[in-house]
């Protein structure tokens, strides 16, 4: 039954998204980004819902009393396609950085534009960094969280690689904080394969971390030995 629900529940992803994304799309066109993104927070509800009836797959948030006040930078542990669903709920108003490839999806991509997100180049290496801090800082004046993977890609639970320095040189350049998150979605649905487990997902969020006047190797150091400490405690 548990592949089954896991079918549906993909099936009802790919339907849902792609027919969301043509009424998302023409929306933008009438709606200023504020009203977009409860838009976009739609979307992620109604699927966060579906995976709990079809896969009895929920959630659970520990630490929200930590996020700081206004709008800063989130570093997320990514070893799924579940976060990239339910941080959209999780946070406040926000934008993501991603690889530009998302873009050029038929209809979703075009959803995505509008969403402010930035894009970026994962091979063209300290450019893409550039982009990062360059557009972050205006969507940080714009009054948006920045929400970063700083793995780049989706790694397998047990497993991490050195974490991209462009949330913390971010941090550094405009003053905010740094809120890292770990979670263990890795668990139950897996970054490869069809099946998801059923059960509760937890996310931590831990305390907001300064970068500005610190080294920034330091800062992505003290982060990155958190996130993978806290996700080990969470397996």
């Amino acid at each position: 039954m548990q592949l089954i629900g896991s079918i549906v529940f993909t099936t009802f992803l790919f339907v849902w998204t792609f027919c969301y994304s043509i009424f998302f799309v023409i929306a933008c066109l009438l709606l200023p980004f504020r009203h977009r993104f409860v838009l976009a927070r739609v979307w992620a509800r109604v699927l966060l819902k579906a995976l709990e009836w079809t896969c009895r797959l929920d959630f659970r948030v520990e630490g929200s009393e930590r996020l700081p006040a206004g709008n800063h930078i989130a570093l997320w542990k990514h070893s799924s396609s579940w976060e990239t669903i339910a941080m959209t709920v999780v946070f406040p108003r926000q934008v993501w950085v991603l690889k530009r490839e998302l873009l050029w999806v038929p209809v979703v991509g075009w959803g995505i534009r509008q969403l402010h997100a930035i894009a970026i180049d994962r091979k063209s290496g300290h450019s893409a960094v550039s982009q990062v801090v360059a557009q972050g800082r205006e969507r940080l004046d714009e009054g948006d969280w920045v929400m970063v993977f700083p793995e780049g890609t989706r790694m397998p639970p047990g497993e991490t690689r050195r974490y991209g320095v462009s949330g913390v040189l971010l941090a550094a350049d405009t003053g905010k904080l740094l809120v890292p998150v770990a979670h263990n979605a890795g668990s139950y649905w897996p970054r490869r394969g069809l099946r998801k487990k059923p059960g509760t997902i937890r996310v931590v969020i831990g305390e907001p971390v300064a970068a500005a006047g610190r080294d920034v190797r330091e800062v992505n150091r003290e982060i990155q030995e958190w996130i993978e400490a806290t996700v080990a405690e969470l397996q």
